[in-house]
Order: C-alpha cells, then structure tokens, then sequence
C-alpha cells in the first residue's frame, strides 16, 4: 500500500472520541468480589437466575454488549427460540463448584473482526432452535469427575441436523458518537423456524448507590423511535428497522424475588422478560417510559434463509436513520480490511492471517469496563475502611480494561494484563501503553510499591512482567516519554519485590501464586505444611528478567546510576541462582528446581522438571556493544565491582569475562554449558517438546511421578497434559503438562536473544536425538511453527478443537478458538474457552520468528 494511510490508522490518530464506545460489557457480570455480598463465595453470590432479576451495582452485561466508556449506556441482543424457559440475554456456564474442571462457559460464540476503534465489530453466537440444555448441562457436569471430560454444548446434541441459528452482529459507527448495529439471523436448519430477536437499550443502574445522582429515562417516541435522556451524556436516540414494538421497564432489582422484600415498582429488570416468555402484558411500563428498552421481533425464517434487523444508537434526531445504513457498515468492514492489511501483512486471504485477525479481534472485543472504588464499597457494606481491607482502600478503578475474559474473567489480572499489551502493539501502541501504565498509576499501585494482582486478593503476588512487557511495547515505537513514566513505579515495585519476598535476603524469591498455581507439590499461596519456605526458580528467574528490563530502561533514559545499583542487584541474583549452594541448579539433573527450606534450617530440592526449571532460560537479555561505547563509566564500574567479587563474576556475565571483551553484553542465569543442558531436556520430545509448543511439565514424569511424603501424606507430581486432577485453585488450572502460550512467548524471546550474542555457530540438537542441529533462531520459528499450527486448518481439522468434527463444517470451520491453554501432546484446547487475552500472543509469533 506504500506510504497510503488507512482510514483506521488516521482514526487512531485522532484517539478521544473515537474510542468512547467499544464494546466494554462483560458477556457475563459474575465471579466477581465487587458484585457479591461475601467475598469468600464471589462464585456463587450473583448467580446467572439472579442475574435476570438483580440490578447490577458495578457493571452490566449483554450477549454482544456495546457502551460508552463509563458504560452509562448499553446496546445488546436479546434472543429468544420460542421453547426456552428464559430470554437468553447473557452466556450461560458453570460455576467454579458445578463444573468437573471448574468454572467453564457452556456456549457456542466467536469473536470475528474489530478495529481498535471499534468502528467495525462482527460477533457470531449459535442458538439453538431447540431447548437450550440448562438442566443437562449443570446435571451431566456435576456427576462427572475430574478424570472425565467437560460435557460441552456441542455434546448435548442440540445443534444435530444444523438445527440452530448463527446470530451475526456487526457494529459500524458512522461517526465518533453515531453507532450502526445490524443484528442477521441465518437458520442453518433444513425447516422454517421461528427467532425473537431483540434489541436491547438501557442505563447502568447508578441513580440508588447515594449522592445527588439525577435517573436517566427512555421515552417510546413511536414505533422504532427512542429517545434516552442521560444526564452526563445528553440526549440519544435509538431507531430500529423494521419498526417493532418496543417493550419498556425499569432497570431495578425485583426485591421481591431476590431478597423477599417489597418492589419500589412493579416494573423491574427482568419485565420484558416476562413479557415474551410468560406472556405477562403488565411487566412492561404502560406509557412506554423507564431505565431499559427491547423492540421485541418475532422473525419467521425459512430453511437456509436469513433476517436482519437494523439498530442505531446517535447524538442527532434524523428524518432517515437507515439511508445509506448498510453501505456505511460494508465501508467500515472494508476500512478494518485495508487496516489488517497494513499492520499484518501477508496473504489477507491465507488461514494463518484469519487465525491471527480473529485473535486479535478476540483481544479487542475483551476490553470491558471495571469499576470498583474500594472504599466506597466497604462503606457501603457497613465495613470499616481501617478493617481487613484497608491496605487496598486506596484503589479506585473506572477504566476501559483488557480482560482476560469476558465471560470467565470479567476482572484484571496483573500478570495477564501485561501479556495481553503485547500484541495490542500490533494493532494499538497507544492502548497498550495505557494498559502498562494502568495499574502502576496511583489509583491501583499500592503505596508500598507493590502492583494489585487480581480482584479475588489484591495482594497476591502475580509474576512481575509488567517491565519486559513495557520493554517491548517501548520497541514498537520507541516513545521515550512512556519509557520515562513507567520507570520509577516499575522501580518501586521492584524495590517492594526486594523487600517483602526475599525473606533471608540472600536474593533468592519466595513469590507465593507466581501465576505456576498447580505445577508445584505444595499450594505455594498456603502455608507449607512442613513449615518452612519454598525458595522458587522461578520467582527468582522472575526478578532477574524484572531487573534486566530496568537495566535496558535505565540506559535507554541516561539513568546510568540506577543502571549500575541494579547491575549489582542482577550480580547478587545471578549469583545466588546459579551458585551450587543454593540448591536452585541440580547438577545431576542439570536443571534449575525449588527448594523447601524446612524450620531446622535443613532443606529438600524438589525435583519436579517443570516450567519452574525453565524460566531461568527466560531470563537472557542481551544489551548491545553500543553500552561499551556510551557508558564506560558504568562498565568501569562493573569492572570494579567483580574485582571487589570474584564469585560473583561468571555468575552475572553467564559467558567469558564479558567486563572485559567486546561486542554485545549477555545477562543470564547460565553459562554455556547449563544452557546446552537446559535445551537437550526442553527440546526433548520424551520431555518438553511437544508437537505444539513447550509443554509446562516433562513428560518423563507420566512414567516418574515426583513423590514427597510429610506426616504420613503423599504429595505427588505426575504429568497431566490436559485438566487438573488437583484440587488446589478449585481443580481449574493445571500447570502439570499442557502448553501455554505466555512460557513459550517468553522462552522464544530469550532463544532469539541468546542467539543474537551466540550467533548462528551455536547449534543445538532439535528434537533432541534427531540428529538435526538448528541455531538458536531456527529453534525458536521451530517452536512457533508447532504453537501457530496448532489453530491452522488440517486434514483433520484444527488440532486445537480436539478432534470435534463438528468444526469441519462449512459454518464451523473458520472459527478458531482461542482456549486458556491446550493439551500437552494434541494440541486441543483446554481451560477457558475465549482466553484470548493471552492466547492473542499467537498473532505474534509470525511476526517475532520472522525477525
């Protein structure tokens, strides 16, 4: 396209108004602390039948929900298939506590297009033309174990003969504050059958929470016609084709079935509701006047036909809101075409570009708007803000936030935050800055220093990866001012890392959760039960990586003194991790492992070959020779200080007396020789290497359990590449084999990395005992090959839906989905189904391989 801008890239540049509506509405508002009344049970506090009826205090949801920013105004879907026991107005799954492998969505929806503006959107949901199995799917999962499947929708026979309809939304803005929805219906099955579609308009309920906080209204103006009246937005109006009627009632909790005590009004959240299903003509307003709207369609759709239905939400009053409607969306889709085109490359009609455009489409459709004022909610709970909760009181979030899920995950989490701004650089530099920058703003960094890791606990520890990430977007672009205000809270949470987890000083990390929740013996969030600590390889390995990033920052900014006091700091935990003393490196194994440090000051290695040995690999950073050139003083320094440390030497430069050669600086946790034993065992496809990716537990370990015996109890570690059999984190996770893409990402960066200081004469066996020797470059497109082929369409399908022949279809074959992780020897997807936040990183490998 040479030097031709697209029109979504001119849009990005005007930023502001643009951006202020997206579709920021969780597919489901539940799991979360905020909403619940006991935040031991935020599982099970706000139940998907509550849901129907309970006005939600923090943020909404809808089935392809759209707001504004501050999600004052929501636009959604409503479906209803004439045989349903309730309007299906969210996404229906299981709780942690009903699901065989914990909570787990049980629907069947896709993410297929967006713009970072979101002036093109596009979403797919099957419905079924038959009951929706609500009964089945709880009942069936329930008597299941955690040895069995997950009894999925496509299991329950519902979708047999292509009896369902795929429900297309496609969003287009005409304009910054003019939004285009347009809702087609498709019946897949081979008879006629009957939809209710409707379209959805109301306000978050805010006007009840205190304060002088005037109520919104919609006002029915005349068939199709709206108007919404909001007292920080203005005026709206909503037209919907063909003209319906349209069905009103108030966004207020039904108190008289939730929490048994009289209704303010009758007319509550769930009156339209009760009005399609039921029949119940006295649950919508009679003047056609409230908090929430649905023009109500009952479409008759012929066997293999479609309906559609036209929606606009905008700032003006206009005589024709539908001239030039489908022409405007058919500009935007084409706009979204040329933008992939330029910030992807490649054949935009090739299965590896859709795998990557609906990936990153997933990422975008996940942002989501969070609110949660700390204080205010203890306050309003009767909980003294200087109780329990009072190290976090401080925090105050109202932000457009990238979540991991939209369904499973409506909540932030550090660690995932930082994955998922890695590739938003692809399509967004800007938001991903903003999402860095977030959570070290002082509305979320505590005081102390120390980053909130999730809603559940904000005082967890997640893995510190905000720096790398930061380092990378910076790379994108190489905005120093970013650089310059993201350095000094990175630095104090690492000085809070420094000081609150490194419990004898001596450089080595006891982090807790480290994200590696299930991959351990023990539950590394809970006491041990030998007492005692667990010093981690890959806390460790965390802060060192976490130090190198500064290290880089600091140079980049001229902070050449803090760049040398962390120099030192890299010096002592390179030190500490490498030096056989510590027990971290196992020179029998030749692999990095924990250590149990027990009260009589013995201690016991754990010798569990697992992604906790492989970060330490991860940590390879190289600084280019150009350091030598424009900091002496800082290798002088150096040099200085090894001098005053001998032991301290090989340890931080990991190959040959670096200090005192040429040519570009190695930081790692190796020398050459550990390297060369670290990647035998993790290109080893007894071990590590998978057909599709690096799995997370060796292999080796299917057939060698580690086993260790406290108190007459066997803790025991066995290589599981698919669900958890554990029970630690509610059974839900498992680091105990299959492949995530956050490890592999990371370990592919620091392969290209040791290969820009080793070059292409340091070569590696790959698979071990093939015979076939690769640079460290080669191995690292090898490793992205197997991750990328994984989502690819084969003979057989794409490996990662598991062999469902289902997804061979026409209908079905170009819908990739984007799973938490996926099984350590097939490839299917494991885990929350549209984790797409970090899985996303999969539209990055062909561009970092390539490099």
């Amino acid at each position: 396209m040479g030097d031709v801008v697209s029109a979504e890239k001119q849009r990005l540049n005007e930023a502001g108004p643009w951006r202020r509506w997206g579709p920021y509405l969780s597919e489901r508002q539940w799991g979360t602390v905020r909403e619940g009344h006991d935040p031991s049970d935020a599982w099970t506090s706000f139940t998907h039948d509550q849901a129907r009826y309970r006005a939600y205090r923090w943020g909404e949801d809808g089935l392809a929900g759209f707001s504004d920013d501050r999600q004052r105004v929501c636009l959604a879907v409503a479906l209803w298939n004439g045989k349903d026991p309730i309007l299906k107005e969210r996404l229906f799954g299981l709780t942690n506590g009903e699901g065989n492998h914990g909570e787990d969505v049980k629907e069947c929806y896709y993410y297929l297009d967006a713009t970072p503006t979101s002036s093109y959107l596009r979403m797919l949901y099957k419905y079924p033309q038959a009951e929706f199995p609500y009964e089945d799917l709880v009942a069936t999962n329930a008597a299941r174990t955690r040895l069995e499947p997950e009894y999925e929708l496509l299991d329950t026979g519902v979708f047999d003969d292509d009896r369902y309809f795929d429900v297309v939304v496609d969003y287009a803005k005409a304009g910054p504050e003019d939004v285009l929805m347009r809702i087609t219906a498709h019946n897949r099955g081979p008879e006629d059958a009957s939809l209710h579609v409707l379209p959805t308009l109301w306000f978050r309920h805010t006007w009840s929470w205190g304060g002088d906080i005037r109520q919104p209204t919609l006002h029915v103006c005349e068939p199709g016609t709206v108007r919404a009246e909001h007292p920080d937005l203005g005026v709206r109006w909503w037209y919907v084709a063909p003209p319906a009627p349209i069905l009103v009632t108030e966004n207020e909790t039904d108190n008289e079935r939730v929490f048994g005590s009289p209704n303010a009004t009758p007319h509550v959240k769930d009156g339209i509701d009760r009005f399609v299903v039921h029949g119940d003509t006295t649950a919508v307003t009679p003047d056609g006047v409230g908090t929430k709207a649905a023009a109500h369609h009952e479409l008759h759709i012929p066997a293999g036909r479609s309906a559609t239905i036209r929606v606009r939400l905008t700032d003006t009053s206009l005589q024709d809101p539908f001239d030039g409607f489908d022409a405007t969306i058919v500009q935007r889709r084409d706009e979204a075409d040329d933008f992939y085109d330029e910030v992807l490359g490649g054949d935009p009609r090739s299965d590896e570009r859709l795998v990557c455009r609906q990936a990153l489409a997933g990422l975008l459709w996940s942002r989501q708007f969070y609110a949660f004022d700390v204080e205010r909610w203890l306050t309003e709970r009767g909980t003294d803000p200087l109780g329990a909760d009072q190290n976090w009181r401080h925090l105050a979030a109202e932000d457009v936030i990238v979540m991991p899920d939209k369904w499973e995950y409506p909540w932030f989490a550090a660690w995932d935050l930082a994955f998922h701004a890695v590739p938003l650089v692809i399509v967004d530099p800007e938001l991903a800055k903003e999402q860095i920058e977030l959570l070290l703003t002082r509305r979320y960094l505590h005081p102390n220093g120390q980053i909130p890791a999730y809603e559940w606990n904000f005082g967890d520890v997640n893995p510190p990866v905000h720096a790398w990430a930061a380092w990378f977007v910076y790379q994108y672009d190489h905005d120093k001012d970013f650089l310059a205000r993201v350095f000094p809270p990175l630095l104090r949470a690492f000085s809070w890392w420094l000081n609150r987890k490194d419990a004898d000083g001596r450089n080595l990390f006891q982090g807790g959760f480290l994200g590696l929740d299930n991959i351990g013996v023990f539950d590394r969030s809970a006491p041990l039960p030998t007492g005692g600590r667990i010093d981690q390889a890959d806390g460790t390995a965390w802060m060192a990586l976490y130090c190198q990033n500064l290290i880089q920052m600091a140079l980049e900014l001229g902070e050449t003194e803090q760049a040398a006091m962390l120099l030192e700091n890299l010096a002592w935990i390179a030190a500490a991790t490498g030096h056989v003393g510590s027990g971290l490196w196992d020179e029998e194994d030749g692999f990095f492992h924990d250590v149990l440090r027990h009260p009589d000051g013995t201690s016991t290695p754990l010798k569990i070959r697992s992604a906790v040995g492989l970060l330490p690999l991860a940590a390879a950073t190289v600084i280019g020779a150009d350091v030598r050139r424009e900091h002496p003083e800082l290798i002088d320094g150096m040099r200085e200080f090894l001098d005053r440390h001998p032991a301290v030497r090989a340890a931080l430069w990991g190959h040959g007396a670096q200090a005192d050669a040429e040519g570009p600086v190695l930081f790692a946790l190796f020398d050459e020789s550990r390297l060369r034993r670290i990647l035998a065992r993790m290109l080893d496809p007894e071990e590590f290497l998978s057909p599709h990716g690096i799995r997370s537990l060796s292999r080796w370990h299917a057939e060698h359990p580690y086993e260790l015996t406290v108190d007459g109890v066997e803790h025991r570690v066995g290589y599981l590449p698919a669900e958890s059999d554990s029970g630690m984190f509610g059974g839900n996770s498992n680091w105990r084999g299959p492949v995530w893409l956050p490890i592999n990402v990371l370990v592919i960066r620091a392969l290209l990395h040791l290969h820009e200081y080793f070059g292409d004469g340091f070569t590696v066996e790959c698979p071990t005992g093939s015979g076939r020797h690769l640079n460290l470059r080669e191995v690292a497109r090898d490793i992205g090959e197997r991750l990328l082929d994984t989502f690819l369409f084969g003979v057989d399908g794409r490996p990662v839906h598991g062999g469902q022949t289902r997804y061979r279809d026409e209908h079905w074959r170009d819908l990739p989905l984007f799973y938490e992780y996926l099984h350590g020897d097939n490839g299917a997807g494991i885990g929350a189904s549209h984790q797409t936040g970090w899985t996303a990183l999969i539209a990055l490998l062909p561009r970092e391989v390539a490099r």
